[in-house]
């Protein structure tokens, strides 16, 4: 039943998208976040619906006769740069059959990326991304926050087998980069049943997170809820919950839990934390003798034979960084550093233009969330490997989208199309015409 559900919901989907492309990519991120074929057991579990979806919106966006100007920024610059790098490194890849599959998939998701950039130029379609993307991991989240607390938090909190969030590490960082755009949800919600809603999924994800017993997800959660505290309107309210998810942790969470948690401290005694550091150096010396690293899916054994100081001691990267400058070397993880330093300083400029405007003040409040976002992704991603994690990059997008909206409409950007009776009302208001 459930593989049914699904499949009519994505194909139903499909000529709305024909009419209207930006709908394709709101389908195409509730598929990639959520995968929520991922949760039958039938024949939807292994269709091609993300590809289905993405072709279609590609199509319709072709078709359209609305403009398609891609926002030009120093991240979308840098991002066509750093996908070009990538292609070079993965000329001469360790192994080329590997690396040409994830580079397939890394362009896919950029790909998108790019269309989005395209198509979701206005407030009404921003808000609606985000709540697409706060609800795909949210539904994890308070699934994951009930099950950690009816359970003791004895078992992982895990997201959909064969998915980027499949394991606990991933879920937990997936969860932590939430949690802030819930936060501005709540902060730009009319009605008080979804305030008081999306403040209870704040709290249960934060418990999910932490019942994902990922140590990365524990240092990722601390940095971020320090970060929006501080980047909260209300500290009192943001204060309030923080500890209230503090108390339930503590009383729900066992002693396994601690035990392993203080291992962060005791990271010498531990097998996993050595293995990653080994598989770092190993990261390092090869990017060292390798100026275009090893290519994507290089970290394996002939690879820790070379470069490890412990050569049978094989890890994944575990990291973002270590990751990105093993199968890319030190320009690949400039490109991939210089990404996330634009998007912080775009924000910046949108919280400093906007948070004294009422009409874009939605704006400040959702470049700031994304901050914290990205705080946490730089932070738990320290300790995890997700350096394409298509969340991010739909982030960095977002943040252009809030500069194209906030910042420059006087720059001669053109009209954002108008296709729907709120967007002419929003293009109305700011041209004062009559609707």
């Amino acid at each position: 039943m459930r593989d049914v559900f699904v499949t009519a919901i994505i194909f139903g989907s499909l000529p709305f998208i024909l009419w209207r492309p930006y709908i394709g990519v709101l389908v195409w991120t509730w598929i990639g976040f959520m995968n929520p074929h991922r949760l039958t057991w039938g024949f939807a579990y292994s269709m091609p619906f993300a590809m289905i979806v993405g072709i279609v919106t590609l199509v319709a966006l072709l078709a359209s006769r609305q403009p398609k100007k891609l926002p030009w920024s120093g991240e979308t610059a840098v991002l066509l740069v750093f996908l070009a790098w990538m292609l070079l490194t993965t000329f001469f890849a360790v192994y080329p059959a590997l690396a040409w599959d994830h580079l397939e998939k890394v362009t896919k998701i950029l790909l998108m990326i790019f269309v989005a950039l395209m198509l979701m130029q206005s407030r009404e379609r921003i808000d609606q991304l985000v709540w697409v993307i706060a609800l795909s991991i949210g539904f994890y989240g308070v699934k994951g926050g009930i099950f950690t607390i009816t359970h003791g938090g004895v078992y992982h909190v895990r997201g959909p087998p064969e998915s980027f969030i499949a394991g606990d590490n991933e879920m937990g960082l997936a969860l932590v980069m939430t949690i802030p755009l819930l936060r501005y949800l709540q902060l730009t919600a009319r009605s008080v049943w979804v305030r008081n809603g999306v403040a209870t999924a704040m709290v249960l994800s934060a418990i999910a997170a932490i019942g994902s017993q990922s140590r990365g997800a524990l240092l990722g959660i601390l940095a971020m809820g320090a970060f929006l505290w501080l980047k909260s309107r209300n500290k009192f309210y943001t204060g309030l919950a923080a500890i209230v998810a503090a108390g339930l942790v503590y009383t729900t969470m066992p002693q396994q839990w601690f035990d392993r948690m203080a291992t962060i401290n005791a990271y010498e005694q531990d097998a996993s934390a050595i293995g990653r550091i080994n598989a770092w150096h190993m990261a390092f010396n090869m990017a060292k003798n390798r100026p275009l690293g090893g290519g994507f899916d290089s970290f394996r054994g002939e690879m820790f034979e070379l470069y490890a100081p412990e050569p049978d001691n094989v890890h994944d990267a575990h990291s973002i960084y270590f990751e990105v400058l093993g199968e890319h070397g030190f320009v690949g993880l400039a490109l991939f550093l210089l990404v996330g330093m634009l998007a912080w300083r775009t924000a910046s400029r949108v919280i400093k233009k906007a948070r004294t405007d009422p009409n874009n003040r939605w704006a400040a409040d959702l470049a700031a969330m994304v901050q914290v976002s990205m705080i946490g992704y730089a932070s738990a991603g320290a300790f995890l490997g997700l350096a394409y994690f298509d969340y991010y990059y739909t982030l960095v997008a977002v943040v252009v989208l809030c500069q194209v909206v906030v910042l420059t409409p006087q720059e001669g950007r053109g009209e954002v199309p108008v296709d729907s009776d709120s967007d002419a009302r929003r293009q109305a208001a700011t041209h004062g015409t009559p609707v």
